[in-house]
C-alpha cells in the first residue's frame, strides 16, 4: 500500500483526518463524517508496513520509541502535498495510526467564519488570550490566524511552542520562531521558561496542561508579554474553572493573578449544519472591571449573566450564538440543544 498516495488523496478530498486501523479499510473524515475509502480490510501486517512508511516521512522520529511506549506523536511535511500530525498507537495487539491533515497555506479566516472580534485580538500588546474547545474544533487554526495577523501588522518576535507544529509561519513584519515539543525542546515547561529569555513580545503556548505550566504562563503574561494558549474545555466559564481547579493550593492568589492578566477567552465548537456542512460557533468573553472583580472574588457563576448584558462590547455566550444560528435556519434546534452549555435555555428560547 502506497501511503503517500493515500495522503495525497486525502488532501485532494479535503479530509480533516485519516484512519488506519486493523479490521477496517482506511478511512477519511470529511465534514465530520468518517468515510471508508476501500472494501479491503487492513490486516495487522498491513498496519505494520503503513506505520513504518509513516515513520520514513519523519526521519528524526524513531519507530523504536513507538515499540517501547505503545504510542507516539509526531508530525511531518510532504512537498506539494501537505503537513500531517500523526498519532500511532497499539490496539487489539496491532498497530494503528490516525493523522490530522494540516495544509501548508494559512487558511483565510473569513472563509472559515472567524469573526472580526476574534481576529482583532491581534491588537492586544500584553496579557493572556485563551482559546478553548473540544479536540478538532479549530482552536489551533484560530490561533494561527491571530498569529498571522500579528505577523503581518507588527514588528515583534513571536515564539510558538507547539505539539506538533501545525501551520508554518513565514517571517513578515515580525520574526517567528516555531519550536516543536519533543523535537526542538523537551517539553512545554522548559520551552516556556526559555522563551522568557529570548526577548519575545508574543508567545503562543500550544496547550496549558498542568499547574506548573499554567503558573509560568500567567507569570509570562504578568511580565508584559502577550501569551496565547488553548484548553480543552467548552465555554469561557468552564475554562476559568478548569484553570482554578488545576491549583490545589493558593487559589486566592491565582484568582487575583488571573483577574489581572486575562484579556479574553474565546470558546469554539464546530457544529453540523442543515445542509450537511459544519459551521464554527464562537463564545467570546472580554474582560471588564465587573468580570475581573467576579474572577478575583470567586463569583465565577455570575460571569455568564454579565456577558449577556454586555453584548455591545462584542461579547456573546455559546447558547446565544447557537440560538442565532437556529433563527437564521443554519442549524436545527436539536443540534443547538446538543451543543449548548445550558440545553434548557435553548428549549425555552427557540
Amino acid at each position: 500500500m502506497d501511503v503517500k498516495k493515500i495522503l495525497e488523496q486525502a488532501v485532494k478530498m479535503d479530509a480533516s483526518d485519516i484512519f488506519f486501523v486493523a479490521g477496517s479499510p482506511y478511512a477519511f473524515k470529511i465534514k465530520k463524517e468518517i468515510i471508508k475509502q476501500d472494501d479491503v480490510r487492513l490486516m495487522p501486517e498491513d498496519l505494520k508496513d503503513i506505520v513504518q512508511q509513516l515513520y520514513s516521512f519523519a526521519p528524526y522520529c524513531r519507530y523504536e520509541n513507538f515499540q517501547e511506549n505503545g504510542e507516539d506523536d509526531y508530525s511531518f511535511s510532504l512537498a506539494n502535498i501537505g503537513r500531517f500530525r500523526v498519532n500511532v498507537y497499539r490496539q487489539r495487539n496491532s498497530e494503528a495510526a490516525v493523522l490530522r491533515v494540516v495544509k501548508f497555506e494559512l487558511p483565510d479566516p473569513k472563509k472559515l467564519g472567524i469573526p472580526d472580534v476574534v481576529l482583532d485580538l491581534a491588537d492586544q500588546k500584553k496579557g493572556m488570550i485563551l482559546v478553548s474547545g473540544p479536540a478538532g474544533s479549530g482552536k489551533s487554526t484560530t490561533l494561527a490566524c491571530i498569529i498571522d495577523r500579528i505577523n503581518s501588522t507588527r514588528n515583534a518576535h513571536i515564539i510558538t511552542i507547539e505539539d506538533p507544529i501545525e501551520y508554518l509561519h513565514s517571517h513578515k513584519k515580525s520574526i517567528v520562531s516555531q519550536r516543536e515539543v519533543y523535537h526542538d525542546t523537551k517539553g512545554y515547561l522548559p520551552a516556556l521558561r526559555a522563551a522568557l529569555r529570548e526577548t519575545p513580545e508574543v508567545i503562543l503556548l500550544g496547550e496549558m496542561r498542568d499547574e506548573e505550566t499554567i503558573s509560568t504562563a500567567i507569570t509570562a503574561a504578568e511580565t508584559g508579554h502577550l501569551l496565547l494558549s488553548t484548553l480543552h474545555t467548552v465555554g469561557a466559564v468552564n475554562t476559568i474553572d478548569r484553570i482554578l481547579d488545576t491549583f490545589s493550593h493558593n487559589q486566592t492568589q491565582i484568582r487575583s493573578q488571573l483577574s489581572m492578566v486575562l484579556n479574553c477567552i474565546v470558546s469554539e465548537q464546530l457544529v453540523p449544519t442543515l445542509d450537511g456542512s459544519v459551521v464554527p460557533v464562537f463564545e467570546v468573553l472580554k474582560m471588564t472591571p465587573a468580570i475581573r472583580s467576579q474572577i478575583r472574588e470567586g463569583k465565577i457563576h455570575q460571569i455568564e449573566n454579565t456577558m449577556s448584558s454586555s453584548k455591545q462590547l462584542g461579547m456573546v455566550t455559546m447558547d446565544d450564538a447557537l440560538i442565532e444560528l437556529v433563527r437564521k435556519k443554519i442549524i436545527s434546534k436539536e443540534t443547538a440543544i446538543l451543543y449548548s452549555i445550558h440545553p434548557d435555555v435553548i428549549k425555552n428560547r427557540c
